[in-house]
């Protein structure tokens, strides 16, 4: 097997992780390139929200942005199988509940959704949608879903890079996505990152940045704190939480900044 064709497996490796999409039958899966493919965490994201994008410009020809949002998001949860929206609320719902490290780790294995996880889910997606609706009126929603999708998974994926991994596979629901990330294999997750933030203008990709830095920071020192590193949960708590961020980000005024 040739480099190229290496790539193109752990590519669609982390692609059918992170999604429903299909991959080409000659793909071959295995645990040992899946703990290779975080360096396409981000791309997959581009490709979500170059999709997720079009999904909008369709619905927007045929319905108010309100609508064309919330059919646009649907269909992006649908797509991903609401991979990391199951994090989120399971976070949500072992940091809400649990007091110890074993506590916490434990509920969030549960499968069931409790209070907290409602709540975490509710207020993130109903944040989600109203500031897509609000860069909707400002003209700027295809490129904000582009960047959103695709700067939220690289922070997540950043997290494998400098932090620990801190639960047994076997005694977690969902594998990780990979236990360590190499400096080589970051810079590969940054392209993408790097190439949407040199579509936006200078005030957007500075809020962002700085916007992400700050998330990123807190995240890191709360899950090394609670738990002493990180989980797939986490990292899934950490893109919704980071894409939420980029909308909030792009919806302040420029005069802020």
């Amino acid at each position: 097997m040739n480099a190229f064709t290496r790539e193109l497996h752990l590519f669609f490796n982390a692609l059918t992780f992170f999604s429903r999409i299909p991959a080409p039958a000659w793909v071959k899966f295995s645990s040992a390139q899946l703990n290779h493919a975080s360096r396409y965490f981000p791309l997959v994201g581009l490709l979500i929200g170059l999709i997720a994008a079009a999904l909008y410009a369709a619905f927007s020809l045929l319905f108010p942005s309100t609508i064309a949002v919330l059919l646009s998001t649907g269909c992006t949860v649908l797509l991903t199988g609401g991979f990391h929206e199951d994090g989120l609320a399971d976070v949500c719902d072992g940091f809400g509940g649990g007091w110890s490290t074993e506590q916490t780790l434990h509920i969030m294995k549960d499968s069931r959704l409790g209070s907290y996880g409602a709540l975490g889910l509710v207020l993130v997606l109903g944040l989600k949608l109203a500031t897509l609706v609000s860069l909707a009126s400002l003209g700027d929603i295809l490129l904000a879903l582009l960047v959103g999708h695709t700067l939220s998974r690289f922070v997540a994926a950043s997290l494998i890079h400098t932090d620990s991994y801190v639960q047994l596979d076997e005694l977690s629901k969902v594998r990780p996505l990979a236990q360590r990330m190499s400096q080589s294999e970051l810079l590969i997750a940054a392209a993408p990152a790097l190439a949407c933030l040199f579509l936006l203008p200078g005030h957007s990709a500075l809020a962002i940045i700085v916007t992400l830095l700050l998330v990123r920071l807190y995240l890191c020192r709360l899950f090394r704190r609670r738990l002493g590193g990180y989980t797939g949960d986490c990292l899934g708590a950490t893109q919704q939480l980071s894409e939420v961020a980029i909308y909030l980000a792009l919806c302040l005024p420029p005069s802020l900044l």
